[in-house]
C-alpha cells in the first residue's frame, strides 16, 4: 500500500493568488474605459458641443417647432404602446416556449429571433407589402375602414415588430430557472391558477419584463429602416423624430440635428433611469418578501 499525501491546509495569515483568465484590474479598466470613450462617450460629447454652439432662441426653435413637436408625440407614444403590446405577448411566447412542448417548437424559437437578423429596410418593405391597402393582410381591413400603413398604426406595428424579441429573450431564462416546486406547493394549499401567476411567478420574472421593456422602448424610439417605409413620413401626421434628423442632415443644418438628437437624449435618458428605478425597487421587494 502507498501513502497518500494530503494537502496541507494553508496558514492563517497566508494569501491566496487566484489565477484570472484575462488581464489584471488595471490593464482590464483601462481598455474597458478606452472602448467606452471612443464608443459612447466621445460621440455624446461631440452632439452636446454641438448643440451648445447655438444660443437658446435658435435651439428652441430647432427643438419646439410644431412639426419637430408632432414627431416627439408620434415617437415616443408610439414606442410607448409598442414597448406595452410587447410585455404582454413577449411574456406570453416566452411562457409558451419554456412550458410547453409541441412540433416546430425549435423553429418557433428561432424566428423569434428574425428581427434581429433581418436588415430593418428589408422588415419595412415586407411590412408595408402586407399591410398596404392592397396587400395581402391590408385588403381586409380596408372595407372596415381600418388603414394598417401610411399612418401611425402602421408605425405602431412596425415598432412592436423590432422590439417583441427583447421581451422574448429576457423573460424566457427567468421563467426557465423558476422553481416550479413553489407552484406545486401554492396548488397545494388551495390557490387558483390566477393567484398563482400573481403571487408566485410574476414577483420572480417582474425584473425581467421590466428590463424587457425598457429594452423594447429604447430600440423603439431610435428605430429609422423599418418605420420609414410604412409609416408614409407625412409632416405632422406620421413623420418620426429620427427622419426629422435625417432630413436636417441632408439640409446641412447639422446645429438643429444635434439638437433634436440631444432633445431625444435627454429624454430617453430620463425614461430609462426611471425604469431602472423601478426595477430597484421591484428586486428590493422581492428580496424583502423572500426574506
Amino acid at each position: 500500500m502507498t501513502a497518500t499525501t494530503l494537502p496541507l491546509p494553508a496558514a492563517p495569515g497566508a494569501r491566496r493568488t487566484a489565477r484570472r483568465v484575462l488581464p489584471g484590474f488595471n490593464i482590464t479598466l483601462g481598455y474597458t474605459l478606452l472602448y467606452l470613450g471612443l464608443i459612447v462617450l466621445i460621440p455624446l460629447s461631440a452632439l452636446v458641443l454641438k448643440t451648445f454652439s447655438m444660443t437658446w432662441p435658435q435651439f428652441w426653435d430647432a427643438v419646439a417647432s410644431p412639426r419637430v413637436l408632432a414627431s416627439y408625440r408620434l415617437t415616443f407614444g408610439a414606442s410607448l404602446i409598442a414597448a406595452l403590446v410587447n410585455v404582454v405577448f413577449g411574456l406570453l411566447v416566452a411562457w409558451v416556449l419554456v412550458r410547453y412542448s409541441f412540433p416546430g417548437k425549435k423553429i418557433v424559437d428561432a424566428l423569434v429571433d428574425l428581427p434581429f437578423a433581418l436588415p430593418t429596410a428589408v422588415a419595412g418593405i415586407s411590412l408595408t407589402a402586407l399591410l398596404a391597402d392592397n396587400g395581402w393582410i391590408g385588403q381586409y381591413f380596408v372595407p372596415l375602414g381600418i388603414q394598417l400603413a401610411f399612418n401611425p398604426n402602421g408605425v405602431v406595428i412596425a415598432l412592436i415588430f423590432i422590439g417583441l424579441p427583447f421581451v422574448v429573450r429576457t423573460v424566457q431564462p427567468v421563467l426557465e430557472d423558476t422553481e416550479k416546486e413553489l407552484e406545486e406547493a401554492a396548488s397545494s394549499l388551495g390557490a387558483t391558477r390566477w393567484q398563482i401567476f400573481w403571487r408566485v411567478i410574476f414577483p420572480s420574472i417582474a425584473p425581467a419584463l421590466l428590463t424587457g421593456f425598457a429594452m423594447a422602448f429604447a430600440r423603439a424610439v431610435g428605430e429609422y429602416g423599418s418605420v420609414i417605409f410604412i409609416a408614409g413620413n407625412m409632416p405632422m401626421v406620421s413623420e418620426i423624430t429620427p427622419l426629422i434628423i435625417i432630413s436636417k442632415l441632408e439640409q446641412y443644418d447639422y446645429a438643429g440635428a444635434t439638437a433634436v438628437a440631444s432633445v431625444m437624449l435627454g429624454i430617453s435618458f430620463v425614461l430609462l433611469l426611471v425604469i431602472n428605478g423601478l426595477q430597484a425597487w421591484q428586486r428590493k421587494r422581492s428580496g424583502g418578501a423572500m426574506a
